[in-house]
């Protein structure tokens, strides 16, 4: 057997890896993607019976009515929104703290803190920013901007984790743009996006880094590209 010094391509993929972990949190659960997806595939529907009920013509009534109508539907819709947040926050809190845990490394590392920070700036923006659109007179602008400002919150957040959220930042973004021409869509671009945006990704996500290989060991992030 060859000693470990005589196996530079070894030595320089294991140095790899410990800078990958250093530098990146490489964590983010796939389960934790699907489970965003679920929730937001779920609002949506809640979303979509209660404006039913209350607008003959439903979305699209609430976001061509008065601004009266729309402060109305506001705190629930807000309710809606924050049910939503906490519960993809709790599924991702959960399954990602189950994969740390498993590897043996810490849930709220620097690059988690990095992360975090990445992912909120746009996020709390984008959201302050849609919620004046909603009260002004352009409420079919609102899920455009929440996919467009959530895709540069995901695509500003991947220098920081796996590289594979870029493409769903993009993807966000070219489904935001492309409901822009589509307002009347706004919902089912909302499902697109949040639900099976989410689903797909976690699913590709888990099959690559997550799924137990053979010896039933899940491989390894920082070593799979």
């Amino acid at each position: 057997m060859k000693p470990a010094h005589a196996d530079p391509l070894a030595q320089l993929t294991e140095i790899r890896a410990i800078m990958e972990r250093s530098s990146r949190f490489l964590s983010l659960s796939g389960l934790s993607g699907v489970g965003a997806g679920v929730v937001a595939l779920a609002g949506a529907t809640v979303g979509h019976f209660y404006l039913k009920s209350h607008y003959s013509d439903g979305y699209l009534q609430l976001m061509q009515g008065s601004a009266r109508e729309r402060q109305a539907a506001l705190p629930f819709l807000l309710l809606l929104t924050a049910v939503m947040i906490g519960a993809a926050l709790l599924l991702a809190f959960f399954f990602t703290q189950r994969r740390t845990k498993h590897a043996g490394q810490p849930l709220w590392s620097g690059p988690a803190r990095r992360l975090a920070l990445a992912l909120a700036v746009p996020l709390i923006t984008g959201g302050l920013f849609c919620l004046r659109l909603f009260l002004g007179g352009d409420a079919a602008m609102v899920v455009p901007g929440l996919l467009v400002f959530y895709g540069l919150a995901l695509l500003n957040a991947s220098k920081y984790t796996l590289e594979e959220i870029r493409w769903l930042g993009l993807t966000q973004i070219g489904l935001g743009l492309l409901c822009m021409l589509l307002p009347g869509w706004g919902l089912l671009f909302f499902a697109l996006g949040f639900g099976l945006g989410h689903i797909g990704y976690g699913l590709v996500m888990y099959n690559r880094y997550e799924r137990p290989g053979p010896a039933g060991a899940a491989p390894n992030p920082a070593l799979a590209r």
